[in-house]
């Protein structure tokens, strides 16, 4: 039967992962790459890590390096306080042993106005200099200078994006050529005032800002202020200032939603290019921030999300069902699982073949082992994720179908399975007769080992109920969480379990018979249509060339199948043809598979959908829109369900014309730390996942399995 020999399957997965190479090509992040240039180009910056020693490397020297960012037009990155929305720029540096890094000079930034809200930024080219400090009795020829950076670039949209950098300076020579890049980056830096006699004075609703010791050129002109702490002024509000003498005063309207209450607030202001720094310290107690902004907004929407583990959460405030409902759902969404099409053939025919079985104690051996590979199998998934998580990683449900290396090696899993079921071969004539016998005594080890592989070809779906409880166990203590992941498990084990413990169940199954050799030769198409699926979902990864160099592969592993079927010298002759061409086509073309998809490419959508990002939410609905947001991956077999069905009606898109909904795409194929860090906000690790925005609501999360009763329900609402 198909599934004689799952050790055999499961080499085949470990021979296909080491195939493609993985690492940097296999993500779209620049995280990953060794660092060999000081210059990095997207389509919206190009970055380059620069370096000035007019006096060689010595101790007391100035040695100063920096990342400059030159911006494409409209494109722009954030200072260190970004205002209402954005991230400022992160250098992470790591350096020769007697050399530490400093922090940043910040440039003056300028507001940036979106919409109805502000930001504090930098458009054009901008440097970010930063001292390094020098040990006496440095011994190195020349220094290694190695920068990890992650800055956010924006325009209507928002990209997050990574670069590592590696520059090497000369400890004996200087490094002159910068000079005037260096100095202009000073001069746009605010320089720093003592400001005696300034100082902040916190009221109800204001900050009333008076600073002392401005030079004379600025006293009478209208000044631009930037506060330093993020969070405690509203940016885009209105204000008043004037000059009381030769005191500049403000008054700055305080953020409903304060984040801070500092004793000092660094705060810059500005006039054309001068531009000063003073440090004031703050005066009066702070007022008390209100009960809804004290809650961390990443904790609150993730309260809320997890206030009702349904299918179908609404957002309205009902009491938490916390652990128990965790687990029922994630029971539920387990079996469920079971119907995918992917798992369906494999489940149905260990069915079939476990109906031949009389011997009731060979069949609960059995069933109890299924059960087992399934339990354990979750359960080292969750392991791993929650292990990936605690150090630093942002995954979620299904991360390991976002690099196409694990994707190519499921499309040669499902071939070899879709061939095997067609009749192609069996898996018992391609092992020694010792390890064939072995496997024939031992059915608990092939039904451990088929829920093993049961396990692997489900986890790229996230079935109704699972969402909500994956959602919730990512955030508990890790025994409970592992419960949760265990209770998928034994939900998809379910099925097969009570067949093996209830007679009644087994005797309901058909009885065997000629017929099972037509069902299985036809269960072989929805393995072929899985492998269609997968093919596309690299496409989506890695473009048209690696879906075009995992099909050649394809091609090639079936002849090599059907080679080792032949005998005599026959088989020998094209076998090894067949491997050697095999082995070059891997070498030639293997690399198409994982290389990454320009950002554009991944990212497209349709007129109707934009892609979604960081903070774009948050732009729409400031401007009285309400958002559907799709997030979604091209692996998710239900995200696409819904995709061609209830969010392709025409009552629902017509619904959405009508009330001028903005439609948002969040695409999480290749692994997108954004995306991950909006579905926690959410209280969810995996997709798919539909949430509507409207001005002044809670957000309302739809159900897994979308209909279109319901989306138009809710968007009645609006």
């Amino acid at each position: 039967m198909v599934m004689n020999s799952q050790r055999f399957l499961l080499a085949i997965v470990l021979i296909a992962v080491n195939a493609f190479p993985t690492g940097a090509s296999a993500q779209i992040s620049f995280t990953n790459k060794a660092p060999t240039s000081a210059v990095m180009t997207t389509e919206q910056v190009r970055a380059e890590l620069l370096a000035w020693a007019p006096e060689g490397v010595d101790a007391g020297k100035p040695v100063w390096v920096g990342l400059q960012l030159a911006h494409q037009p409209e494109w722009h990155t954030y200072w260190k306080n970004s205002g209402d929305s954005g991230l400022p720029t992160l250098l992470e540096w790591t350096l020769p042993a007697g050399v530490t890094a400093g922090v940043i000079a910040w440039p003056t930034p300028k507001k940036i106005p979106i919409g109805t809200l502000a930001n504090y930024g930098y458009e054009g080219t901008v440097l970010l200099p930063v001292p390094l400090t020098v040990a006496p009795g440095l011994q190195a020829t020349q220094l290694d200078i190695r920068l990890k950076a992650a800055w956010l670039v924006c325009k209507k949209e928002c990209i997050p994006q990574e670069g590592n950098f590696l520059l090497q300076i000369p400890v004996k020579s200087s490094t002159a050529l910068r000079s005037s890049v260096f100095a202009a980056a000073f001069a746009a830096s605010p320089q720093p005032l003592g400001g005696a006699g300034s100082q902040i004075e916190v009221s109800a609703k204001t900050i009333r800002v008076a600073l002392s010791g401005l030079p004379a050129a600025l006293h009478g002109k209208t000044l631009d202020f930037f506060p330093e702490t993020g969070g405690v002024i509203e940016p885009a509000a209105p204000w008043q200032q004037a000059w009381q003498g030769a005191v500049w005063t403000a008054q700055v309207p305080l953020s409903g939603q304060r984040s801070e209450s500092p004793a000092h607030m660094p705060v810059v202001v500005a006039f054309k290019d001068a531009a000063y720094r003073i440090e004031a310290p703050v005066k009066g107690p702070w007022p008390a921030v209100a009960a809804a902004a004290a809650v961390p907004p990443a904790l609150e929407a993730a309260l809320k999300a997890n206030a009702a583990l349904d299918a179908a959460p609404t957002g309205n405030s009902t009491p938490p069902l916390g652990l128990i409902a965790a687990l029922l759902g994630a029971l539920l969404g387990g079996m469920i699982l079971n119907l995918m099409p992917c798992v369906f053939p494999v489940l149905a025919i260990k069915m079939l073949s476990f109906a031949q079985v009389k011997d009731r104690a060979t069949r609960l051996r059995t069933g109890l082992a299924y059960s087992a590979g399934a339990i354990l199998s979750f359960l080292a998934l969750g392991a791993l994720l929650l292990g990936l998580r605690a150090a630093g990683e942002q995954l979620g449900w299904g991360f390991h179908l976002q690099n196409p290396a694990v994707v190519a090696a499921l499309a040669l899993l499902f071939t070899v399975l879709g061939l095997n079921l067609a009749g192609l071969f069996e898996f018992g004539n391609f092992l020694p007769s010792r390890v064939a016998n072995l496997q024939a005594k031992n059915p608990t080890i092939n039904a451990f080992l088929t829920g093993v592989l049961a396990t692997a070809i489900a986890s790229p779906c996230t079935a109704p109920f699972m969402g909500a409880s994956l959602g919730y166990a990512i955030g508990l203590p890790a025994w409970q969480a592992l419960a949760v992941f265990a209770a998928i498990g034994f939900g998809m084990a379910l099925p097969y379990l009570a067949a093996s413990t209830v007679p009644a169940v087994a005797r309901a199954l058909p009885r065997p018979g000629p017929w099972m050799l037509t069902f299985k030769q036809l269960m072989a198409f929805p393995m072929f249509a899985t492998v269609a699926w997968l093919v596309w979902v690299l496409g989506q990864q890695s473009g048209i060339d690696g879906a075009g160099a995992l099909l050649g592969l394809l091609v090639l592993l079936a002849l090599v199948l059907w080679s080792l079927t032949l005998r005599g010298r026959t088989r020998t002759l094209i076998a090894t043809f067949s491997i050697a061409m095999g082995a070059i086509a891997v070498w030639a073309i293997g690399q198409n598979i994982v290389k990454p998809l320009e950002t554009s490419a991944v990212t497209a959508t349709s007129e109707r959908w934009q892609a979604w990002a960081p903070g774009r939410v948050e732009q729409l609905t400031a401007q009285g829109r309400s958002v559907l947001v799709d997030f979604t991956a091209a692996w998710c077999v239900t995200c696409q369900y819904n995709k061609t069905t209830t969010l392709s009606n025409a009552g629902v898109l017509a619904d959405i014309d009508a009330k001028n909904i903005a439609l948002l795409r969040a695409d999480w194929t290749r692994r997108d730390p954004a995306v991950t860090a909006a579905l926690a906000q959410l209280g969810r690790s995996g997709v798919p996942v539909y949430v509507i925005y409207k001005p002044g609501r809670t957000p309302v999360l739809l159900s897994e399995i979308l209909s279109v009763d319901e989306v138009r329900a809710e968007l009645a609402k609006l």
